[in-house]
């Protein structure tokens, strides 16, 4: 085989795999989607990325005070020199007369580095401790994204499921109810039944084919809210390793009703106490602003002067000079605006430190009522299995009594109606377990550890 023609092969079966593996759908249990979404999801990134930011802003910060070094070099060129008037007396002229003299050259170049170096200044000390307060703010908003996203993944994922269970359930009662109008159907051709029976089975199975066709296009939009949790392009494949049941019995944790509440570990607490910490530090700023700073530095120059551009020969005379200097100051008197920025600040902080109170008492009321919740979840749950029981055997027994002509085909539908609601109501109540373990756990912190 020629060498071009072998390239064109490995390019079309690399082509070829490439789309393939595009094509193949990414399978998910609810712990890999959530693992990715931490990683990938657009908001939980976005995050991140402002952890990196608060770092450079703490070094930002921080090297603020330390050595600064700063250079310039300039180039002057009289177009026409300043003249100055010097009594003509001076070099034998007559008194009261004046010489009009120009001084320096007409080009000059000066070449300048300096060294600053902060060595007191109240708001800098206060501008390092915000700094570490700024990041610890960012990783706490950063850990509550995650909840955030965690809670979300749970409930897109919960949302795809009950809308695979569904349309299971409702292509499984079509199916029966299909075959049911067909029998009725022929036992009113052959004038053993009443047109009634085929109008009500018409009309059931009118209503179910109408929500399958909803619960489709339901099922689309889940996958595309959950593609969009996981930080996935919206029209991504994507398959879901469990199954509904299976996780609303993984989800059924007595033991997390019992869990410690440790309000001081709850996130929201933290990001709280957070900002009581920044209106103590923004306090101290404004009381540092009366406080001297203190500053040195310390530069060195050269110049060179001519009457024409010689400044990149070799024979160009440089003069050289050297300085250092500390310089103070000192706030005296500002009219009350310090002191009215200061008494601001402690406004700011005596509102801080109740909403922190506030906030403590919310979360106990939150806790509180997350556990009724997934309490009631729960109790539901096995209530709906329960009725859901009870509706199938009532549904079989008017099927029954139907053919047999002792129900009439109104009875049946109800039967037939109260089943389909109650089989709905039990897949709610299983998705309901998920989510209400997924609020529990993200108000306490308490998140499994996998």
């Amino acid at each position: 085989m020629k060498p071009n023609h072998l390239s064109l092969l490995l390019f079309c079966i690399l082509l070829s795999t490439n789309v393939f593996s595009q094509d193949t759908p990414k399978s998910f249990s609810l712990q890999e989607a959530i693992d990715f979404a931490i990683e990938n999801n657009r908001t939980s990134k976005n995050a991140a990325r402002d952890i990196e930011a608060a770092k450079q802003q703490k070094w930002e910060t921080t090297a603020s005070g330390l050595p600064q070094i700063d250079a310039e070099i300039g180039y002057q060129n009289w177009l026409k020199q300043q003249v100055s008037l010097i009594p003509a007396e001076f070099f034998g002229g007559n008194p009261g007369e004046f010489a009009e003299v120009a001084f320096g050259t007409e080009q000059s170049v000066a070449a300048t580095a300096t060294l600053k170096q902060k060595i007191f200044d109240g708001s800098y000390l206060v501008g390092l401790q915000s700094a570490k307060v700024y990041l610890e703010i960012s990783r706490n908003a950063k850990e509550k994204t995650d909840l955030e996203v965690r809670k979300a993944v749970i409930n897109a994922y919960g949302n795809v499921l009950l809308a695979e269970e569904s349309i299971k359930i409702l292509e499984r009662n079509l199916a029966v109810l299909e075959k049911n109008l067909d029998e009725t159907t022929k036992i009113y051709e052959n004038g053993l039944g009443e047109e009634e029976s085929v109008e009500q089975l018409q009309i059931t199975l009118s209503g179910i084919k109408s929500n399958l066709n909803n619960t489709n296009r339901l099922k689309d939009l889940s996958y595309q809210m959950f593609n969009i949790t996981l930080g996935l392009d919206i029209d991504n494949q994507t398959v879901l390793s469990e199954n509904l049941n299976t996780l609303a019995t993984q989800h059924t944790v007595l033991s997390l009703l019992d869990a410690e509440e440790n309000i001081e570990q709850i996130i929201d607490y933290k990001i709280a106490a957070n900002d009581k910490v920044s209106k103590e530090l923004l306090l101290k700023l404004e009381k540092s602003k009366a406080l001297p700073t203190l500053d040195a530095f310390i530069n060195g120059a050269y110049n060179g002067f001519s009457d024409k551009f010689t400044f990149t020969n070799n024979s160009q005379r440089w003069f050289g000079s050297s300085l250092f200097g500390v310089n103070m100051s000192v706030p005296i008197f500002s009219s009350g605006m310090r002191s009215a920025a200061t008494q601001r600040a402690r406004i700011n902080l005596e509102k801080a430190e109740d909403d922190l109170t506030e906030t403590e008492q919310k979360l106990k009321l939150q806790i509180a009522s997350a556990k009724s919740d997934y309490r009631f979840a729960i109790e539901d749950y096995e209530n709906k299995k329960q009725n859901l029981n009870l509706a199938e055997r009532i549904e079989k027994k008017n099927q029954v009594k139907f053919f047999e002509g002792i129900a009439s085909s109104f009875e049946l539908r109800q039967a037939q109606t109260q089943l389909y609601t109650t089989q709905q109501e039990f897949l709610q109540a299983m998705l309901d377990v998920i989510n209400n373990k997924a609020e529990l756990e993200t108000v306490l912190n308490e998140i499994p550890k996998n």
